[in-house]
């Protein structure tokens, strides 16, 4: 089968691009799980579709397992055993969404090697 590309993928998934922003614009107004990096001037309509698909797919399965954004960083906090770390979590605060999932990833999937 051949890979379809990020335009192709947001046409069977979305119908269109302007769709797909609508979703992620509601996911944003929120507040719940983005913090405020948005160029204003541009919008989330000038990013590529590529991070488009990629941010939409992050943020919709950290709601489905945390609801928020300040639940997986408590979350990861935990697995690190450094929850009274203010300034650990002030860190993880100013991350992007996608950097902090795979950062999350990342300490899971160590934390399952040591258990071996």
């Amino acid at each position: 089968m051949v890979k379809l590309t990020p335009l192709q993928e947001i046409k069977e998934r979305f119908g269109s691009k302007d769709k797909l922003v609508k979703e992620l614009k509601a996911l944003f107004d929120k507040g719940e799980l983005f913090a405020e990096r948005l160029n204003p001037e541009k919008g989330i309509a000038h990013v590529a579709n590529r991070k488009l698909l990629k941010l939409y797919d992050v943020a919709n399965e950290i709601k489905e397992r945390f609801s928020t954004r300040a639940k997986l960083t408590e979350d990861l906090l935990k697995m690190l055993k450094r929850e009274k770390d203010t300034g650990l979590k002030e860190r993880f605060d100013k991350w992007g969404l996608p950097r902090l999932w795979d950062h999350y990833k990342a300490v899971a999937q160590g934390i399952g090697k040591k258990k071996d």
